[in-house]
Parts: structure tokens; sequence; C-alpha cells
């Protein structure tokens, strides 16, 4: 009956209101609780049931946890978090879980009421909560851009809460999650010098970067590169003519050829972008497809994070070089 009873408490979220920011949850759904603290040590069985939110989350916490570790994703290949709304099947798979990890800043922010609801009765926390204030970026309106994992230095940090989250809940195991935490830790470091590296081979006056939403500001940011975005930070803003046009001006006079499109966004407002263009003389074509807020399909290079961010990289120096 208990089981139950939270799962109608967490359904009615879901029906009422769950897509709006709530001042009183910032810390604990929006950014995440920054001090960790777990009440309870695991006691088995393993592997841990792990849900996660976004593909790039999942990645993290495979990696740092492993074989002791069965990490189930909710948001797949092409899907919009900033849109998500979770199913009654999303809620039963988060309920059942031994610990719960969502990317935060408010990426996710319609679920930011039944995280509110989970971080008071399990282990439930925002791999992006311990990562340094000083490095988050903000739209003009104060709101943070989530999109840290495309700086990867800055994504890296995440293995610090996810081990931090492991080694208290799982003591017996340590060892192992920190040798894991510090390998990838590496391969991530090693993942920030390539796309540096690559990104460098374009003309600084071609690095520009033309996207269907201002995603990829992190990346801008990391790699020296000049981002533009049709739509806001995220995905429920609209796009208007002036931004349009202000774009297409843009496109023309710096003689840029080629504009991106995402995933998980609709292509409507790029294919516009090209028909501005075109109208004034100009042609522009799409540079390829880009993984913004979700990663590729699973069992694909893209479906893991350094395969995203390696092909993200390769698809913008083949486009603008």
């Amino acid at each position: 009956m208990r089981r139950r009873s939270l799962f109608l408490v967490i359904a009615t979220v879901l029906m009422t209101g769950g897509c709006q920011k709530d001042s009183n949850h910032e810390s604990s759904a929006g950014n995440g609780p920054t001090e960790i603290k777990i009440h309870k040590i695991y006691q088995g069985p393993y592997p841990i049931k792990v849900v996660c939110t976004t593909g790039m989350v999942a990645d993290l916490v495979r990696h740092v946890g492993q074989k002791h570790v069965r990490v189930k994703q909710l948001m797949g290949a092409g899907v919009d978090p900033h849109l998500y709304k979770a199913s009654p099947g999303d809620v039963r798979q988060l309920h059942d879980a031994d610990l719960v990890f969502y990317s935060g800043r408010h990426l996710e922010g319609k679920m930011t009421e039944i995280f509110a609801s989970l971080a008071r009765k399990k282990p439930t926390f925002a791999v992006t909560a311990k990562m340094h204030d000083d490095r988050m970026m903000q739209d003009e309106d104060g709101e943070h851009d989530p999109h840290l994992w495309f700086d990867v230095a800055l994504w890296s940090q995440g293995i610090d809460l996810i081990l931090d989250v492991l080694v208290q809940f799982d003591p017996s195991h340590q060892a192992e999650y920190e040798a894991n935490g510090a390998a990838y830790r590496k391969t991530l470091a090693e993942l920030h010098d390539y796309a540096k590296t690559q990104m460098a081979r374009i003309p600084k006056d071609r690095r520009v970067l033309v996207t269907a939403h201002d995603a990829f500001r992190y990346f801008g940011r990391a790699y020296d590169v000049e981002v533009r975005g049709i739509q806001g930070i995220s995905t429920e803003s609209e796009a208007g003519v002036r931004e349009i046009n202000a774009l297409v001006e843009l496109l023309c006079s710096r003689r840029i050829k080629a504009v991106f499109v995402e995933t998980s966004v609709s292509e409507k407002n790029v294919r516009a972008l090209i028909e501005g263009c075109q109208a004034r003389g100009h042609r522009v074509v799409v540079g390829g497809e880009l993984y913004s807020d979700a990663m590729g399909e699973e069992g694909t290079p893209a479906g893991t994070y350094p395969g995203m961010i390696q092909h993200n990289v390769d698809t913008i120096v083949k486009a603008l070089q």
C-alpha cells in the first residue's frame, strides 16, 4: 500500500504543474544538493539499480560504477530533455531505483517536482551540483545554461559527485570506484585536448557555429568558437522573425557557408535560415547533424559521450575548414 501511495503522489505531480519551476526546490531539484550525505549503506543485491535521465549522465555513472551498477536511462536518442515529461512507467522505475542521477541546472525542467519528491525518500542527485559555479554560463534573464557537457573538462567534474555518492552508498567497492573514476578522467582529458586541437584547424574567421538552439555556448568558450543559436537555451523558447533575420544577415555578411541541424530539435528554423540566405544570393548548406541534448543510438559510436563529442567536432571541422 505504501508503494502504491507513493506512486499515486508522484503521478499526481506529473499531471499538475510539474513543468513549472518552484523556487523552494531550486537547490534540491534544480541544481541538486551540493553536500552529499548517504544515510544508509547499501547491503545488496548487486548490481545497484541506478536510474539516470540523459545519456550523458548515464555515461558518467556507467564508467564510474561499471560492473557494480545497472543503469537505466530514461531519455534515449533524439529525445529533448527540455520538453520531456515522465511517463507512469518512468515514475515506477524511479521509485524502484536504489540511486537516481539527473543532469540538473533545470535541463529536465518538467521533472523538477519529481526529483524534489524523490530526494526526500532516496539518494537523488544532480551531477552538475558540485561543478564550479564560476564556470557556469547564464542567459540574458540570469538563467543557468544547463548544457555543461559541451565543455569536456567541466563535464568531467561530474565524476567527483558520482564517485562521492557511490563510495558512501557502497563503501565495500571504494577502491574500484576510485580507479574507475581516475581512468575516465584521463580519457576525458584526452578528449578535451582532441577537441581543442581539431577546432584550431578551422581558420578563425570561419570558426562560426550556427545551430538550431543555443546549446553550444560552453563548447564555444572551451574551444574558441563563435556560437549562434536560432532558439534560446531551452527549446521551449520560440525563434522570432527578428532573430532569424539577424542570423541571415550574419551568414551573408560573413560569407559563412554552413549551418547545422540537431538530432533532438526540429530542422524548421534552420531551413528558414537557408532560404533567407538564398533569397539574398548567398548559398548556405547544412554542414551536418550534431548531437546536442541527446547522444546517438545505443551501440553506435555516438551512443557514448566521447563518441558524441568526437562526432560533433569532426562534423564541424569538416564543414567549416
